[in-house]
């Protein structure tokens, strides 16, 4: 016949509590007695070997065993929550301070643009960094013998088809190909380009691409789209001005600059003593890139961005070097 020695079952389970040396270990114990297949339900489930006349006598006892069970795990969990709270510590001694990491600038950047546009109905994509020929360039309106290859010092993998992606524009052909209409995608990502590294410029940097295409997009929702993804992201006191710009696959093209961020527009090493900083580049998508695509370009227009996203957090983080971003230096001045 099962008996329940309750003064043994619970001198053991004290004996484990005050073993217990943090919360998770007085949890794991309080499954180890009450859990569904802990200790007080496994005698419980032997009520049924009793006779009708004994099952009243076993279950009381099995109550009073798991209320004491209760109330001792109870009160260990309050002795470790007080643990040390009256303990006499002088809070005056000067500890060593420990180094507390955080996401990089550039990562912290991007989620914060990435929840802007997020809100104003756009998704999030990514694109290959080794790309070919056609959707890096021929796409994008700039065919093999277009001077403005020369601006992008591409490095290749297989010469002449197979690149390191000069832009992130290259997803943008695909999603123009690919997406139901309308179309509304921003796409960040790594860029390489075989220029010798400076405060503002690098081999590898990021740019954060956009791509919106519907019925009657203009320029004016390109300029309010700029300004007011700048002002969140910079300051509701960012300057900013528009200058008609050249790019091959927009027509016509706007550059967005900024009033710098380190010298007020008066002029510094940053700035390169202009008093304002290039941030991004975008205009109309191409009707011929449309129409490539497969797209109406009576019927739907578009705008297209890129964003230099390092000089983005540059100027968000008064950090007055690009390359300290991806030097491993944790240190800058």
């Amino acid at each position: 016949m099962v008996k329940v020695d309750i003064d043994t079952i619970t001198k053991e389970l004290q004996a484990k509590l005050n073993a217990a040396k943090n919360s998770q270990q007085i949890t794991n114990i309080k499954l180890e007695y009450l859990g569904k297949s802990g200790v007080v339900n496994n005698l419980a489930s032997k009520i049924k070997q009793f006779p009708n006349e004994q099952k009243a006598e076993f279950g009381k006892a099995i109550n009073k065993l798991k209320n004491q069970v209760t109330i001792l795990v109870q009160q260990a969990e309050k002795d470790i929550l007080n643990y040390g709270k009256n303990v006499d510590a002088d809070l005056t001694i000067p500890v060593k301070p420990t180094f507390t990491p955080s996401l990089h600038p550039t990562t912290q950047t991007l989620r914060e643009l990435n929840a802007f546009f997020n809100y104003y109905g756009f998704s999030v994509l990514e694109g290959p960094e080794i790309e070919d020929d056609f959707h890096n360039f021929e796409m994008m309106g700039v065919p093999k013998d277009h001077p403005a290859r020369e601006l992008q010092d591409t490095l290749y993998i297989k010469e002449p088809e197979i690149l390191l992606r000069t832009q992130t524009s290259n997803e943008e052909a695909r999603v123009l190909k690919r997406e139901k209409l309308p179309i509304r995608v921003v796409i960040p990502g790594k860029v390489f380009r075989n220029e010798t590294a400076n405060r503002t410029n690098g081999a590898m940097f990021y740019q954060y691409q956009g791509v919106y295409v519907d019925k009657n997009v203009t320029m004016g929702n390109l300029k309010w789209m700029f300004e007011k993804a700048l002002k969140h992201i910079l300051g509701e006191d960012t300057v900013i001005r528009f200058r008609s710009k050249y790019y091959p696959e927009v027509e016509p093209g706007l550059s967005p600059d900024i009033q710098c961020k380190f010298c007020g527009g008066k002029g510094c090493i940053v700035c390169k003593q202009r008093g304002w900083i290039e941030i991004a580049g975008g205009g109309m998508i191409h009707p011929s890139t449309l129409q490539k695509a497969g797209i109406d370009n009576k019927k739907y227009s578009g705008f297209a961005f890129g964003w230099g996203l390092d000089r983005v957090v540059m100027n968000k983080f008064k950090i007055n070097d690009q390359r300290l971003l991806y030097s491993g230096s944790l240190i800058y001045k």
